[in-house]
């Protein structure tokens, strides 16, 4: 019998989780806090741990953190609130096995909990290494499209012209728009196609063990280091090393890392000889790396190294010609996947999702259709099965200048809905919404205040 410890706060949701699981015929351990949760996978073994997000001494993202560092190959289910979507994008990101978001529906809860026992020993996300493009399988190719808009064809055209050469690439965009497959086609399309793909998560990297984690490190070169460990750089060679939110690396490390690139040399950290390695760096970001750079945060001379070409993953709110089109893809997998016979969506279903921002895109997207192809079954997916957010979502709308009465209120209302629409796209980034905006951070901060929102 497969145990699983649910860390829940939630007295009402914990027992009807608990008892529905346990129906199932899965033994449940309940703790409400993050202290009591991990207290308890310390000093027992567990085969799947259930956290809820928001916690009374924490977050589940501490939980995911400590198990990950522990023991990567235990998988962890995070439960979110809708409105932690970024959080659970991330969550993903970093190792997390899926989410699932409140209110939890039990067939959904017992597929997840059944997937994620059934590849307990499968490579986790963020410690996936010399993965390949499959070719020829019906479930692979569902999962590389690139997609039938402008945006889309011209990043197809853009990895043809680079992956050829050994350029360092920047890929650009928001999480959840695609980063690691556009690296991953560039790697595929290279002359280091035979060669290992490595895959790290700079945001899920403590500041104390990313040289390690990077680099690699001898025997007794710090407390823990009980054996040699290869880097991922050395995992690479002759390859491509993909660094997923490269602005997280701390400046020591941005100094090796510069090494790295200009020697094409490491050095284990406790060693006292280089190894020459052969690898082409692909780096992600969400950030402002040039902005960053001028206010110091990042090293110049490294972001022109890593900047050679730059490619930007468009959001799914600006390409609406693609949602549709990965829509019914999500679906046709998760039909498969599902045992279900869904058919397509209704016209309301296809208006929702037209008018709503997608801040989590194209992971956002997929478990939405995924959960709605489980609850279908077959025909049309209807209204019912969508997330309440999305039906209660309201799109951006000009004034219409015929029915305003007041000139000043009129523009103040205009004013609020633009900076709260370019906050969620900007992710809550200030500075980034100061920019876009067009106005000083200050000017900004005064008007959140104004408007009740800071």
């Amino acid at each position: 019998m497969a145990k699983i410890l649910l860390i829940e706060d939630d007295l009402t949701y914990s027992k009807i989780i608990s008892k529905f699981l346990e129906k199932n015929g899965y033994e449940v351990i309940s703790s409400a806090k993050v202290a009591d949760g991990l207290s308890y996978y310390e000093k027992h073994q567990v085969d799947l741990i259930i956290t809820d997000y928001r916690l009374p001494d924490g977050t589940g993202m501490e939980v995911l953190d400590k198990v990950l560092y522990d023991h990567p190959e235990l998988p962890v289910i995070l439960i979110t609130n809708y409105s932690d979507i970024r959080t659970a994008v991330k969550s993903m990101k970093m190792g997390a096995f899926e989410y699932i978001t409140k209110p939890i529906h039990p067939d959904e809860l017992l597929l997840t909990v059944q997937q994620a026992l059934k590849n307990e020993k499968s490579p986790r996300p963020a410690q996936q290494a010399s993965k390949s493009l499959p070719k020829g399988d019906k479930l692979s190719e569902l999962d590389y499209q690139i997609g039938k808009s402008k945006e889309a064809l011209q990043i197809e055209e853009h990895i043809g012209l680079v992956a050829p050469t050994d350029l360092s690439i920047i890929v650009l965009g928001e999480s959840g728009t695609g980063k690691e497959y556009i690296s991953k086609r560039i790697h595929q399309k290279s002359k280091r196609a035979n060669g290992p793909f490595v895959a790290v998560d700079c945001g899920a990297l403590s500041k104390d063990l990313a040289g390690s984690e990077l680099f690699g490190h001898v025997k007794g070169a710090f407390t823990g280091a009980i054996d040699h460990k290869t880097g991922h750089f050395e995992n690479a060679n002759g390859g491509t090393i993909f660094l997923d939110e490269i602005g997280n690396l701390s400046y020591e490390i941005q100094i090796k890392l510069l090494r790295a690139i200009q020697e094409r040399k490491i050095r284990k950290i406790g060693a006292n000889k280089d190894i020459s390695v052969d690898v082409r760096i692909i780096t992600a970001t969400n950030e402002d790396l040039q902005d960053l750079a001028k206010q110091g945060l990042f090293r110049e001379d490294l972001f022109h190294r890593l900047n050679e070409f730059s490619i930007r993953a468009q959001p799914l709110r600006e390409r609406l010609e693609d949602l549709m089109f990965f829509s019914k893809l999500f679906m046709e997998k998760s039909n498969i996947n599902l045992d279900r016979n869904v058919e397509g969506f209704s016209s309301e279903v296809e208006k929702i999702f037209r008018e709503y921002h997608w801040p989590g895109n194209l992971r956002e997207l997929r478990n939405i259709i995924r959960r709605a192809v489980l609850l279908t079954g077959d025909g049309l997916i209807q209204t019912k099965v969508i997330p309440s957010e999305l039906l209660d979502f309201e799109p951006f709308q000009p004034i219409d200048i015929n029915s305003a009465k007041d000139l000043k209120s009129s523009f103040e209302d205009q004013e609020k809905a633009l900076i709260i629409k370019t906050l969620e796209e900007m992710r809550f980034n200030k500075s980034k919404t100061a920019k876009v905006l067009n106005m000083d951070r200050k000017t900004l901060y005064n008007k959140l205040e104004k408007y009740g929102l800071d």
